[in-house]
């Protein structure tokens, strides 16, 4: 399962996201939610253990240091979806990402992220030109 696409949304008052009904099958149970890079992360359960597995195994090696394990894992969350497909943002994953009323949410291969739009839109072309490089340099993309 590849996670792929780019989908303009928005929350709501109470701070709840719709799901993309494109993705909404891979969550239909449960789903972990969790900062990531800028954005929220949003991993299915098999991926979120994945994750958690390889951080651990990266502080248990010296890698990272026990806060950041303590630190993600005291501000990741696990959301299970409403009947409509919606799932709440914690305010303290919405304040980490800066998210407002407009978000962008995309795939990114394991994960979905979710993104404040302005910030995804000042991305944009960077993203586009290392796209564009990574295809002159014959990486396979």
């Amino acid at each position: 399962m590849a996670f792929v696409g780019t989908y303009e949304h928005t929350l709501d008052a109470k701070g709840r996201l719709v799901l993309p009904a494109k993705f909404r099958s891979h969550f239909a149970d449960a789903a972990y939610l969790a900062p990531h890079d800028g954005c929220i992360g949003l991993w299915t359960p098999e991926g979120f253990q994945e994750m958690t597995e390889r951080l651990l195994g990266e502080a248990r090696d010296g890698v990272i240091s026990p806060g950041v394990l303590r630190r993600f894992s005291s501000m990741s969350e696990e959301v299970r979806p409403d009947a409509q497909g919606r799932i709440m943002m914690p305010s303290r994953l919405q304040e980490f990402a800066n998210l407002d009323r407009e978000i962008i949410i995309c795939g990114a291969i394991q994960r979905i992220e979710i993104w404040n739009a302005s910030s995804w839109e000042a991305m944009a072309d960077e993203l586009d030109e290392s796209v564009e490089i990574a295809f002159q340099q014959g990486s396979g993309i």
